[in-house]
């Protein structure tokens, strides 16, 4: 019997997650904006708010879907999944409350430090913005200023790297913030690890690297992503034998506590001159972290999501040992004052060997427009991180014009810093 699957999300995540799935099932979709990747992988594509659980469980229902994915946070946040288990389709995505892990900081970590979960940085809570500002004058060191809701990875700020105590206590004043968490800065390279979670295990993918600065050699403001890479196993060249294994235990400790958790637990690590702390959890796929690690995998991702509905056992996971590199296509002006609205032309027959995921874009009947956010990627495969950035390289001539990109992602020189900055780290 064939399943039906809906995808619930418009991005480039949700384009990756789609390919992985297209061939194996009759793939659905809906979200806010028509991805034109999407579109042509589905059979049916409906125009709805990912947000409007109620309208997303109506189309599921309407289409007959088996199982969902569910891609975006937000969509978590407004309890899609919740609506969606209650109308009898299975959902590969915790419901709100679950997924709280993400979307409320200060849960976050105050489930850490009930659990025991190895990696929590030392942290404070504030509903007060004056107390919070007053902890900044008085902590002895840096710290990370971290706002409790979704801010899609730019509300961040850490003091010592992005802005000085001054400039934290302005922007907290500033804000509309009701809460905050304040928590020491941690140093290091960041590492994400994500797992495919359901009946009580879970299956992990390889470590990612992404890159949230806006412009070439780590500068600029915070982003969604700009791009990122994966070597041909599971660590990456900075790690040290165990380090890998240590955020898998991690993951592990976080679903022994959250025995009914489905769906993706995305670990976002900070690897110390200590080993792995936790920077944060996200309860989906990453984005762009789902575009290096879906199109390696070797077991059919549909596999998983039957065996997570039926209750079986979880497939052991196989990939082909390619290594990925990822570069995104930002609107001109992103993250600050994004250039929306812009048509964009995508040369899709210059790609060559490479993956092109459409992620934030609109498609109109004159053609492709962009968003606020980020538009398209091109991923890289490769025997070798070098061999995988030089193929997404020049799979970027399906750029095209008003659009930037971050072409230092995967470099060799850009790898060897990582590498440098541990071993300085660990001396």
């Amino acid at each position: 019997m064939t399943e039906t699957v809906l995808l619930v999300g418009g991005g480039g995540r949700e384009h990756a997650i789609a390919r992985a799935v297209a061939d194996d099932c009759a793939l659905y979709a809906c979200a806010s904006n028509r991805n034109p990747g999407i579109r042509r992988l589905a059979d049916g594509f409906e125009t709805i708010d990912e947000t409007d659980a109620a309208a997303v469980a109506d189309y599921a229902t309407d289409v007959g879907a088996d199982i969902a994915v569910i891609g975006p946070e937000s969509a978590l946040a407004a309890g899609v999944a919740d609506a969606l288990d209650e109308a009898g389709v299975y959902a590969f995505g915790p419901r709100a409350e679950e997924a709280r892990l993400e979307t409320d900081k200060a849960y976050q970590r105050e489930f850490m430090d009930e659990n025991a979960i190895p990696g929590c940085p030392d942290y404070a809570v504030f509903d007060d913005i004056e107390a919070a500002c007053e902890y900044i004058d008085d902590y002895d060191g840096d710290l990370a200023v971290k706002p409790v809701g979704l801010t899609g990875g730019k509300g961040v700020k850490v003091i010592g790297d992005q802005v000085t105590g001054e400039e934290a206590k302005a922007y907290l004043r500033d804000s509309d913030y009701e809460r905050v968490v304040l928590e020491e800065r941690l140093v290091g390279e960041e590492f994400t690890v994500q797992a495919f979670v359901a009946n009580g295990e879970l299956r992990t993918t390889p470590a990612v690297q992404d890159h949230k600065r806006a412009y070439e050699g780590d500068e600029g403001p915070n982003t969604g992503g700009m791009g990122s890479y994966t070597a041909t196993g599971l660590s990456l060249p900075f790690m040290a034998e165990g380090d890998y294994d240590d955020a898998v235990d991690v993951l592990e400790a976080v679903v022994d506590a959250l025995p009914d958790y489905k769906g993706v637990l995305y670990g976002q690590f900070m690897l110390t001159d200590a080993g792995p702390k936790v920077v944060e959890f996200n309860a989906r796929f990453g984005d762009p972290e789902a575009m290096n690690t879906l199109p390696v995998l070797e077991t059919p991702f549909l596999d998983v999501l039957t065996a997570a509905r039926d209750g079986e056992t979880l497939p052991e996971l196989a990939f082909s040992g390619e290594a990925t590199v990822c570069k995104y296509a930002v609107p001109d002006g992103y993250p600050t004052d994004p250039d929306a609205g812009a048509k964009v032309a995508v040369d899709e027959e210059s790609v060559g060997d490479a993956l092109l995921y459409y992620a934030s874009v609109d498609e109109r009947e004159d053609g492709l427009y962009t968003t606020t956010s980020r538009s398209f990627a091109v991923v890289g495969r490769g025997d070798s991180i070098a061999a995988a950035e030089a193929q997404a390289e020049d799979a970027l001539a399906a750029a095209g014009d008003r659009v930037r990109i971050r072409h230092d992602i995967g470099t060799a020189d850009l790898v060897e810093r990582r590498i440098e900055h541990m071993a300085e780290l660990r001396e």
